[in-house]
């Protein structure tokens, strides 16, 4: 196996379908449940793909990891035109237990569980920068509401507009929750001290904690901005069905009088 190893990690799309991925390879994995499949093709080239729209390779040149990625493009849901990417090195130095570089990781030992450790973390990394930008893109524009709201004291958008942002927002808070495992070690380091302190020792190096706290943070403030403005809302529409039931309040009692004066 070589004594320097290239991890590519690649944001393709808001969801993989793992079980069509599975039956298209045709070939046994690795690893597979339902949310991520890992295939090993020999020597160091791996691929690992995750439902939340994430592919990590291993030891494979550029052309190959585009042929690779246009290959499984039926299986991908939404997909994204710009590709997020992160890239990240594994060196194996005698003598090193571990070490964590601004992008390289280096190893005592080498293996497909090390390997395997690596991309996992690699893979929820990007999807980390993806869910940020996703929650800085809401966050701009409850502030844009915001703003609109303290310059002309109105609040001009709909009742549906302002349900399907809120649903954008909770779709997010949902996909955070069920793919990001930063607080739960993979099964595989149960049982492996070094795996485990490799997992904790990538956790801190890619700040994945602190990311998702600043993610955790943004949509607080979202969910707290929207909870203002849908009381606006609300009030707004009590406003108008009020004025509506005066309107027919004062038609009643105008055709009650026409109908007196006539008499």
């Amino acid at each position: 196996m070589a004594q320097t190893l290239k991890l590519s990690a690649f944001f393709i799309a808001n969801q993989l379908d793992i079980k069509g991925i599975k039956s298209f390879l045709d070939i046994k994995p690795l690893a597979d449940s339902s949310s991520e499949l890992l295939y090993g093709f020999g020597g160091d080239k791996y691929q690992y793909y995750f439902n939340y729209g994430v592919v990590v390779f291993s030891g494979y040149t550029e052309e190959e990891m585009k042929w690779a990625v246009k290959a499984v493009h039926s299986y991908q849901k939404n997909p994204v035109g710009n590709w997020l990417r992160d890239d990240h090195v594994i060196s194996v130095q005698d003598g090193i237990e571990m070490e964590f570089d601004f992008d390289e990781l280096i190893v005592g030992r080498i293996d497909q569980k090390v390997i395997r450790i690596a991309m996992f973390n690699l893979a929820q990394s990007v999807v980390l920068d993806q869910y940020h930008g996703v929650s800085e893109n809401l966050l701009t524009e409850v502030k844009g509401f915001a703003n609109e709201l303290q310059l002309s004291g109105k609040l001009r958008i709909s009742r549906k507009n302002m349900l399907k942002f809120l649903g954008k927002a909770l779709n997010t808070q949902n996909d955070i929750a069920e793919n990001i495992y930063i607080f739960d070690s993979p099964e595989l380091v149960w049982d492996d001290e070094y795996l485990d302190k490799l997992h904790q020792g990538l956790i801190k190096h890619f700040d994945l904690r602190v990311r998702f706290n600043e993610v955790e943070y943004m949509l607080r403030i979202i969910e707290d901005n929207l909870t203002v403005f849908r009381e606006i809302i609300h009030q707004r529409e009590s406003n108008v069905l009020e004025y509506i039931i005066i309107l027919l309040i004062l038609v009643e009692v105008f055709d009650l009088f026409i109908t007196k004066l006539l008499n």
